[in-house]
């Protein structure tokens, strides 16, 4: 700072005015302190600047899995919004693995980020109680932090599972099934409650074969799926509880198709199934037929999420707070499939 001072001919308090973006320097003199700047490449010392002022202007943001589209949108919205603070993001992916969320939220906590946003993968987040008391600003987004109180954003997945489940009913079908992710996992759970409402609702009784909770890898998908188009009492539609498992469901419906040939649906007694996904996908509407879906806003969570994480970095004095944001049914096609005889 020194150096840029005695180039431009200023005080070394004029050099930190300009630095970092406060008034009092006009246009000529800011300009001649960043024309020295840029001739002797200086750049800020961040690390005296964290302990001059206790802040690093970091956030930290722990996912499930960067690779998941439903991430991305989210993903860049926290961004956008801790770049108009000024503030520059971390992020790293949990795997679904509690133990790695928990490594991951405390390493960024040793780095001393101002604070987090969590999609957490466990069911206990005690262990953060000492961070948040010393300051680290926490929101947990799509999923309620275990065990705490603290502020969560997520989507109704309760609502949205009722209401796809209830359009497909309100199209003629009744043997319906549902295909999850883990059980342990909120949104999963909500998302059976929704579907096990809206049956209710409708007077319909569920089978055991018709309901399916766990890894959404391809393989258990489609077996779950195969298990329930098959037998007597085969379903007429599906409601898949993610993103994940649509796409799956999509392919293994896709193979049915294929399997019967040029055979028309009456010919061996089948008929084409009706699908329900809950989260959009990318190219979703251009399959034939688009795929119906409960569509929730990814990017709105990240938002909301990370302005409540600023408000509370501003000082605010809130109380944990569970903000729930609407999702809208989106028909395309795949779930206004009639039932047999429909």
């Amino acid at each position: 700072m020194k150096d840029v001072a005695a180039r431009a001919g200023v005080g070394l308090k004029t050099v930190s005015r300009v630095v970092n973006g406060e008034a009092g320097v006009t246009p000529d003199t800011e300009r001649r302190v960043q024309e020295a700047i840029d001739a002797l490449g200086f750049r800020r010392n961040d690390s005296a600047r964290v302990l001059r002022k206790g802040r690093t202007a970091t956030v930290g943001l722990i996912l499930e899995d960067l690779a998941d589209p439903f991430y991305g949108p989210l993903n860049r919205a926290v961004e956008e919004v801790a770049r108009a603070h000024g503030a520059l993001l971390i992020n790293g992916s949990s795997a679904e693995d509690p133990d790695r969320e928990r490594e991951l939220a405390l390493a960024l906590c040793a780095r001393r980020v101002d604070g987090l946003i969590v999609i957490p993968a466990g069911d206990d987040h005690r262990y953060l109680e000492p961070e948040i008391r010393a300051g680290v600003a926490t929101v947990f987004v799509d999923r309620p932090a275990g065990r705490i109180d603290a502020d969560v954003v997520l989507s109704d997945s309760f609502g949205g599972a009722r209401d796809g489940v209830a359009h497909l009913i309100a199209g003629g079908h009744r043997r319906i099934g549902f295909i999850g992710d883990h059980p342990r996992i909120h949104t999963a759970t909500e998302r059976l409650r929704g579907y096990r409402a809206a049956m209710a609702d409708a007077g319909l009784p569920v089978a055991g074969s018709w309901v399916s909770l766990g890894s959404t890898a391809p393989g258990r998908v489609a077996s779950a799926a195969r298990s329930m188009l098959a037998g007597p009492e085969a379903v007429s539609a599906v409601f898949a509880g993610n993103n994940r498992v649509t796409v799956t469901l999509v392919r293994v419906l896709a193979d049915r198709e294929h399997a019967r040939g040029q055979e028309r649906p009456g010919d061996r007694g089948e008929h084409p199934v009706a699908l329900v996904g809950f989260d959009d996908f990318e190219l979703a509407d251009l399959l034939r037929p688009g795929v119906t879906v409960v569509a929730q806003d990814p990017a709105a969570l990240g938002r909301v999420a990370t302005d409540r994480l600023f408000q509370r970095l501003a000082g605010a004095d809130l109380p944990p707070a569970r903000i729930e944001l609407p999702t809208r049914l989106v028909p395309r096609g795949s779930g206004e499939l009639p039932p047999a005889g429909g």
